[in-house]
């Protein structure tokens, strides 16, 4: 019976701990997080395109020696 004190009062502290670290968090305005999302699209956009430009020469490359 003791232990499940131990407990209840390790998962209230534990939770008031979270609680705290919570209210440090400093969200972003709407701006910055739309300026932020459309880098990140287009980052991954790029990316997506340089893959797949390295992939076709890869594979024309692989199959140019091979015949």
């Amino acid at each position: 019976m003791g232990e499940t004190v131990k407990t209840n009062k390790q998962k209230k502290s534990w939770f008031k701990g979270l609680k705290a670290e919570f209210k440090k968090i400093v969200w972003p305005d709407r701006k910055s997080l739309a300026k932020e999302t459309i880098a990140v699209v287009i980052v991954s956009v790029i990316l997506g395109v340089i893959i797949t430009v390295v992939d076709l020469v890869t594979r024309f490359g692989i199959e140019f020696l091979v015949k």
